[in-house]
């Protein structure tokens, strides 16, 4: 079941939470709005591939993989409502900074929800996997240039399920977990 996730070994594997298509596109129009003010020049991030990245799973070995799904498997709690109300760019590499949304207070129900996946890794031998450091973000465009962090119309969507996605020339949902109790 899991091979076919790592048939194809310089794609990146990842657990993330996603918009709907609605508000995809307002995070993308607001990227729009927010690329000409600071006359960037990187390509935006198009509404299909915006995502909050929870747990990087690239390179793992299959049993790891393995044990991965059935942590997801195991996640059980409410749809919960995210909001972002800024935007800054993060350092990333050389002339490839990230600019990005941000919040605080509208993300604490998410910093849980990777807690609780977090927990579910552990129990099932992945403590490594689960002790990486978290920065709740959707990344809008990569430019040389960087911005300041400021304030932006929040925006936010109830999430209410979690992915595994393959990226490699695009994004793959492979797998989507709902959530519930």
């Amino acid at each position: 079941m899991v091979d076919k996730f790592t048939s194809r070994s310089s794609a990146r594997l990842f657990l993330a939470a996603v918009p709907d298509a609605g508000t995809a596109e307002r995070i993308h129009q607001l990227a729009c709005v927010l690329k000409r003010a600071h006359q960037f020049d990187g390509k935006l991030i198009v509404p299909g591939r915006l995502h909050i990245s929870l747990f990087a799973l690239s390179g793992l070995p299959e049993g790891q993989l393995c044990a991965a799904w059935e942590a997801a498997m195991d996640v059980r709690t409410r749809p919960f409502e995210v909001s972002f109300d800024r935007t800054a760019s993060f350092r990333g590499r050389p002339g490839n900074r990230p600019f990005v949304l941000i919040g605080e207070n509208g993300l604490r129900h998410l910093h849980s929800f990777r807690q609780t996946v977090g927990a579910a890794m552990t129990r099932r031998g992945l403590r490594r996997l689960a002790n990486t450091n978290f920065t709740p973000h959707v990344t809008l465009l990569y430019d040389t240039r960087s911005a300041d962090e400021y304030p932006v119309e929040p925006i936010g969507w109830t999430i209410s399920e979690f992915v595994l996605i393959r990226s490699l020339n695009g994004h793959e949902h492979l797998v989507r977990w709902p959530l519930w109790v």
